[in-house]
């Protein structure tokens, strides 16, 4: 994962619904996104998408349920 230096937002559940879409609305308001899910095709689509509109995103495949990948 690398994104350049300056506020992140991490957001959890990124894979889809919800998460998704705030990911996708963070990051075209400026922000970089760091998501976390579970299901990693549909993680990296999202990441996809975001880069592809000029956002910064990268992207961390964790189930948050286990505190060992937290």
């Amino acid at each position: 994962m690398s994104i350049s230096s300056g506020p992140v937002v991490l957001v959890t559940g990124a894979s889809s619904g919800i998460g998704a879409a705030a990911a996708r609305e963070l990051a075209r308001a400026g922000w970089r996104v760091a998501l976390a899910a579970r299901r990693a095709d549909k993680l990296d689509a999202v990441c996809s998408d975001i880069r592809a509109g000029g956002g910064e995103a990268a992207a961390v495949v964790a189930d948050l349920r286990e505190e060992a990948q937290v």
